[in-house]
């Protein structure tokens, strides 16, 4: 695992985001040497995901993207922000075309960010009754490390200190 004090925007994280990211690096430095075995490892992305969350939402309240309201607030929804199939007539309330615009000039990182949401995040945290969503030990670190993967690309690209 990366080191994260290491990481170009750890200083300017609050500290319930480096909590969550250390906990899930602490679960797979762990859970590995449980002797149980699990059906579904999600437990071990969760607080990364959650710690990915509260990371998006700071970028987009510093890029200016989202207000105080939004950050604050409990009804801003990153999937639906981050979300490139929005329809129009909720484009308005898009990040996604805001990342496009401000931090790359294309559409590579946005949909990093949105493929790094719907994967660590979505898929792995929702039931659906003809679909089995669990994931194996090695996928559930492969995600953590997916998650802080992202967060140094939107970092770098977004320009955040």
């Amino acid at each position: 695992m990366d080191d994260l004090e290491s990481n170009i925007w750890w200083k300017g994280m609050d500290g319930g985001v480096k909590d969550l990211l250390h906990q899930s690096i602490t679960l797979v430095d762990e859970v590995s040497s449980w002797s149980e075995k699990f059906v579904d490892y999600s437990f071990v992305v969760f607080p990364a995901a959650k710690g990915y969350e509260g990371f998006l939402k700071k970028v987009f309240l510093d890029k200016g993207f989202i207000t105080n309201d939004d950050y604050y607030g409990k009804h801003f929804r990153i999937g639906k922000a981050l979300n490139p199939s929005l329809d129009t007539k909720y484009r308005d309330e898009s990040v996604y075309d805001k990342v496009v615009e401000s931090c790359s000039g294309d559409r590579i990182l946005a949909n990093t960010m949105w493929d790094t949401w719907k994967n660590c995040r979505n898929m792995i945290f929702h039931f659906f009754p003809n679909e089995k969503n669990v994931i194996t030990f090695e996928e559930a670190k492969e995600k953590v490390n997916e998650i802080i993967s992202t967060m140094t690309k939107v970092a770098s690209g977004c320009r955040i200190k």
